[in-house]
């Protein structure tokens, strides 16, 4: 047997090679015993195996450089060899620290990738050593998910290093289920044989997918970068470079965030496979914003096992984020100007390999994104620009330094009633449009040229059109334009319309005092706009004007109301009050807005009682042409209120709105339960400076109010033939309404008796003396106030 053991290497290679003779071969089996016989007839049949093994894994290899067709092969002939069910070749990816396999599915190569220490083949490969498992799940570095997946059973493995002649490990051989019993050394030797047999051919494949996939590579950067370089428009190129990245990386979709300084915001117009428009959020949150703020790339295997993630995002959209690739985006200044977030790579996660495609590609990309930006604020500018010209109420003209009209916005085309035909202004000459009357414009412009020197002309006529003749009024500004080198490139003109303001001026004259009226006009905007303020309030209504109406007809009523409104507004503007409005026969005036003082009250006031003296004059004028007098009231308040410009964007109107202003309208109509002629609030005689006759009248409380406020009758306006006896009646109504708020019915009923005798036209203390007639008979409850309520308006 050792004689065997010596020479049996030597008479195998001699059998293989054919160059032993039969009768030696049997001169040497007869002289061996049947053991060693058997024995030497196996190894001889064993080296046999190896050596046609070698020979056909040789054959298959030699004629591929791709991995696709290499990898299946070799697997399909490590399976026959070994006699088992099935075999996976992985190969090591130095890139990232990866074992990958790739595995047909149809028409389609599916590729395998795990960490390269991970399994029973990570711990191969790392090790250097080979194993023979007889029991898979007796190994605790096998996994058995894997089979609960796929329903396989996995009984018995062989797996060794696949290695090149120099030795070293780029890959794993890992065979699975033995047909027939267990995997065994000589199974593991000619595994070992035959994978280093095919090891260069893998390196090989390896290095020419590598090198064919940076060709390509570097031919689509090229042929995208080129592509977007053409692009300015912002937008159009953000869509081009998510399209790119899309395609490029094998993903299902991405986005491109920018990031807004001003706002401190990451936004993106494209976000493919959704339907928004624009995406904003605070550049800090999110992975896309942990990226922005870190610098720092992220590749996400497993979105949702990732506390970054908001899933909430998925759950609106219905859409399912696995994996997520997202990068910094990172100009020449190594600054981040933005986060390319990409999503759900197929085939797997995202690889070191997609990382470098996309940082090459963002590299190239920052430079046309840019550019984009530049030339969008550029265009954005120039818009910004034009868009003031044209918002502006004043005209702006433009003159080159040939004394052509370069430019004119549309206030000057409609100050010029050229819109609709702009050639009739734009390309002029300077002499041949201002001429005639206008033509001291073109020696200003000469003027301004040659001193460099604005110029101002206030107030001035501008004559329009030639054709037809119609001037304006206008305040003139000639400015000379100069380069950054301070040479004179034309002129601009500003042309300020002030005839509307003229007629403006004299329309508010009908209902304002010219002070009132130029403080307006001088502080317009800021007082128009909307201001809370206290003012005083005055309505006037005619009584019964219906009635008086409809005996009148409609020519007379007119008359009536314009003689009686021309004495009215007069009294409200020498008083300084504004008439805020008609209301058919009625007349709502404001005193203290848009501008108060101290006096408002009293101004209103006094307004007030002499409005009521006028109107007795004016009726002793209609009595004695036969026609019936005309009776009125008034009602004042003083009290906080909203004032501004109030209306629709087609018609608006300065007015007063607000409580104080509902109150005032009802102590106007309150002076018909009364039969009084002035009824003011407590808030208004608080604020009174000077002396007046003021009769308390009532507490009562508004419709739609639930605060009571006191409430006078203005005497001042009476004499001896309006109100005859007032000393004696007021003082006899002052004491029965003391009585009266003390529940003593029987006294406050004589106190108001006598006055009322005194004066039978009293209907304040006719009115006091029917409420002691009921509450004599039918008293209040213990808890009254004295407080009359309103129930109508």
């Amino acid at each position: 047997m050792d004689k065997l053991a010596r020479k049996d290497k030597d008479v195998v290679a001699r059998i293989i090679d054919h160059r032993i003779k039969q009768d030696d071969l049997r001169q040497m089996l007869t002289a061996l015993s049947e053991d060693d016989r058997d024995e030497f007839v196996v190894k001889v049949a064993d080296t046999l195996r190896k050596t046609t093994a070698l020979l056909e894994v040789s054959k298959q290899v030699s004629d591929t450089l791709s991995l696709d067709v290499l990898l299946p092969r070799t697997v399909t002939l490590i399976s026959e060899f070994l006699d088992a069910d099935r075999c996976t070749l992985f190969l090591n990816d130095q890139a990232s620290s990866e074992l990958f396999s790739r595995v047909a599915e149809g028409d389609l190569t599916h590729e395998i990738r795990f960490p390269n220490h991970l399994g029973i083949a990570g711990s191969v490969f790392k090790s250097g050593e080979s194993a023979i498992i007889e029991d898979a799940y007796a190994d605790d570095r096998f996994n058995q998910e894997v089979d609960r997946k796929t329903g396989y059973r996995t009984r018995n493995i062989l797996c060794a290093p696949i290695k090149t002649g120099r030795g070293e490990i780029i890959g794993v051989a890992q065979v699975l289920n033995k047909n027939q019993g267990d995997f065994s050394p000589d199974d593991l030797d000619l595994l070992q044989v035959l994978t280093s047999q095919a090891a260069s051919a893998f390196v090989n494949a390896q290095l020419h997918e590598d090198i064919e996939r940076a060709r390509r590579d570097e031919s689509e950067l090229l042929e995208i970068t080129t592509a977007i370089s053409q692009e300015l428009q912002l937008e159009p190129l953000l869509q081009k470079i998510m399209e790119t990245v899309t395609a490029n990386l094998n993903a299902d979709r991405s986005t491109l965030f920018m990031y807004d300084k001003k706002t401190d915001e990451l936004w993106s117009h494209v976000a493919q496979g959704m339907e928004t428009k624009e995406i904003r959020f605070p550049a800090h949150l999110g992975i896309a914003g942990s990226v922005f703020k870190s610098g720092e790339t992220i590749n996400i295997p497993d979105a949702y096992a990732d506390d970054r993630f908001n899933q909430e995002v998925d759950k609106k959209t219905g859409y399912h984020t696995h994996t997520i690739l997202c990068m910094p985006v990172i100009n020449k200044q190594s600054k981040t100007i933005g986060v390319v977030q990409v999503l759900n790579k197929q085939g797997g996660p995202f690889r070191t390999k997609d990382e470098l495609r996309l940082r090459a590609f963002t590299s190239q990309a920052t430079i046309a994104i840019e550019n984009a930006q530049l030339f969008e604020e550029v265009v954005s500018m120039k818009n910004y620009n034009e868009s003031i010209l044209e918002s502006m109420s004043n005209g702006v003209i433009t003159i080159t330094a040939d004394n052509e009209i370069a430019t004119a916005n549309r206030a000057a085309l409609s100050l010029f009633r050229c819109v609709d035909q702009p050639e009739k202004l734009l390309g002029k000459s300077t002499e041949s449009f201002f001429f005639g009357q206008n033509a001291w414009i073109a020696v200003t412009l000469d003027s301004v040229r040659s001193s460099g020197k604005t110029s101002v002309a206030l107030d001035v006529e501008l004559w329009l059109n030639q054709e037809e003749p119609s001037a304006a009024s206008v305040n003139l500004s000639v400015l000379p334009l100069l380069d950054s080198k301070e040479q004179h490139i034309g002129c601009l003109l500003m042309l300020e319309d002030i005839t509307k303001e003229k007629r403006l001026r004299s329309t508010m004259a009908r209902y304002m005092t010219k002070e009132v009226a130029d403080k307006l006009l001088e502080d317009g905007e800021a007082v128009l706009g909307g201001q809370t303020q206290k003012a005083t309030i005055l309505f006037t209504d005619i009584r019964s004007f219906t009635s008086i109406s409809e005996v009148l007809g409609a020519t007379e009523t007119v008359r009536l109301l314009n003689d009686y409104f021309s004495i009215m507004v007069d009294i409200i503007l020498d008083h300084n009050g504004i008439l805020d409005k008609y209301i058919g026969d009625a007349m709502m005036a404001v005193f203290g807005a848009p501008f108060a003082t101290s006096e408002d009250a009293d101004n209103a006031l006094q307004g007030a009682i002499e409005m009521v003296v006028a109107l007795r004059r004016f009726n002793q004028t209609r009595v004695s042409a036969g026609e019936d007098p005309v009776h009125m009231g008034v009602g004042i308040n003083t009290d906080e209120v909203l004032s501004g410009n109030i209306g629709s964007i087609k018609r608006m109107d300065y007015t007063v709105i607000g409580d104080g202003v509902n109150l005032a309208s009802r102590l106007e109509s309150a002076n018909k339960l009364y039969g009084t002629k002035i009824l003011i609030s407590e808030n208004t005689a608080q604020a009174l400076r000077k002396d007046y006759r003021l009769r308390e009248v009532d507490k009562i409380r508004v419709k739609g109010k639930n605060e009571p406020v006191s409430v006078f009758a203005v005497m001042d306006c009476h004499d001896e033939q309006s109100f005859p006896r007032m000393n004696e009646v007021l003082a006899r109504y002052q004491h029965g309404l003391e009585h009266y708020h003390n529940r003593n019915w029987s006294m406050a009923q004589t106190l108001f008796a006598e006055a009322l005798s005194l004066n039978p036209n009293d209907s304040v203390s006719g009115l006091y003396l029917k409420r002691c007639q009921h509450f004599h008979t039918t008293p209040p409850a213990d808890d009254w106030d004295g407080i009359w309520t309103m129930t109508s308006k």
